[in-house]
């Protein structure tokens, strides 16, 4: 049997009252996901480890079954996996946002969604301004980027800008960890603070004056460094389910792809992939189909979803859900249910993104889990509440994967 995840990133959500107290999935007009979980079987599930951030580097490594106590090095080396940057023994990776500043607060953490053209244009002249032998910067995806610093100390506490819309900036600029360890051949946490710090000051006064940025009313003004680490001990996903000798990740995300290598699983890039609700739906959908006629495990990974969450667009979630729905699992099931060989589905969210709150948080997220010949539960419906009533209960970290790839 083969095996296909699809991961709606962010895609959990609370009740809102605008929606008479239903969440978006429940509200959303989503056929294809009830009937998976109508012909599945449908639980819980835990995907941030007690002690971790509910960041999706958290969640997607947890979901594919890896123990973040042993394999987690934060956001930064999953960009450097993900954009082919070979990291040192002695370098210290971190993702490097551009960003928006009000005088005071933090306005958006994605430089009013630059494209990645833009994006690049700033963090390469960024590198040529500031980069030196001891810090570079590497460009990613639209806002999305790496900054590498060689001998940094990851045992400083950073604030991930998309935690924190509207808050005054300077308050959550890098500290270093108390009673930080020294570590060999590298910066105290003191002093990699204290650089770090001085790169996002000294970025804002250039990326003000950019041209890129003149005349336009959302500027990109600001990097914001976070999720520090060093280069991770991942084995790869065939390691652990040996039924997974070729498998591929589809994704818009560095980090998703990251993940994805560091996995053994193979990239797959697709043309007007964007990671936002203009992303193109049918080709990553088709772009599964065709992986899954060659490989045994495919992951594909929807980021619109977590952005329309991030932007507390309550419409633009519910109408990126339902794309979700109408033009890939839709398009999926159809086509899947035909072959002779079965393919298992999974459909889940990596965590919650409340369109009313606006950041990332760590209560078990739906999932159900559907192939032919599997004995339904009684749900009926894809959501966070009718999920919760499925057979699987609510499972742990781990877990899941072990679940999914009994079938």
């Amino acid at each position: 049997m083969k095996h296909l995840v699809i991961l709606g990133d962010g895609m959990s959500d609370h009740p809102v009252e605008r929606l008479g107290g239903k969440t978006p999935l429940e509200y959303a007009h989503t056929p294809a996901f009830d009937r998976l979980a109508r012909e599945g079987r449908s639980g819980l599930l835990v995907t941030i480890p007690e002690g971790f951030q509910p960041g999706s580097e958290v969640a997607n490594t947890a979901i594919l079954g890896y123990d973040l106590n042993e394999v987690y090095e934060g956001r930064g080396v999953l960009e450097a996996a993900s954009i082919g940057y070979d990291l040192e023994p002695d370098d210290m990776a971190m993702r490097c946002n551009i960003i928006t500043l009000g005088d005071q607060e933090i306005i958006n953490h994605h430089g009013g969604h630059l494209s990645t053209g833009r994006g690049r244009e700033l963090i390469e002249y960024l590198d040529r301004e500031l980069g030196n032998d001891r810090v570079r910067f590497i460009p990613g995806i639209q806002y999305r980027h790496l900054l590498v610093v060689k001998g940094g100390n990851k045992h400083i506490t950073c604030a991930p800008p998309h935690d924190h819309p509207g808050e005054e900036w300077r308050g959550l600029l890098i500290k270093a960890e108390p009673d930080a360890p020294v570590e060999n051949g590298r910066m105290t946490a003191h002093e990699t603070a204290d650089l770090l710090n001085d790169l996002i000051l000294r970025s804002q006064a250039l990326l003000a004056a950019h041209p890129s940025n003149l005349g336009r009313d959302v500027k990109a003004n600001s990097i914001w460094p976070w999720s520090p680490g060093y280069r991770p001990a991942m084995i790869r996903l065939g390691e652990m389910f040996p039924s997974v000798k070729i498998g591929a990740v589809i994704t818009a995300v560095d980090l998703i792809r990251g993940i994805g290598v560091y996995a053994g699983l193979r990239p797959i890039d697709v043309e007007g992939a964007t990671g936002l609700a203009d992303t193109n739906y049918e080709g990553k959908a088709q772009a599964a189909i065709d992986a899954l006629r060659t490989d045994d495990f495919v992951f594909l990974h929807i980021e619109a979803t977590d952005e329309a969450g991030h932007d507390g667009d309550l419409d633009l979630k519910i109408k990126a859900i339902e794309y979700l729905d109408h033009r890939v699992v839709g398009p999926i099931l159809r086509e899947v249910s035909c072959w002779d060989e079965p393919v298992a589905v999974a459909l889940l969210p990596d965590h919650a993104t409340p369109v009313e709150l606006r950041i990332h948080r760590g209560e078990p997220v739906p999932f159900t889990i559907w192939h032919k010949g599997i004995t339904p539960d009684n749900v009926t419906e894809y959501s966070e509440k009718a999920c919760g009533a499925g057979a699987y209960g609510t499972i742990r970290p781990g877990e899941f994967m072990h679940e999914f790839m009994k079938q």
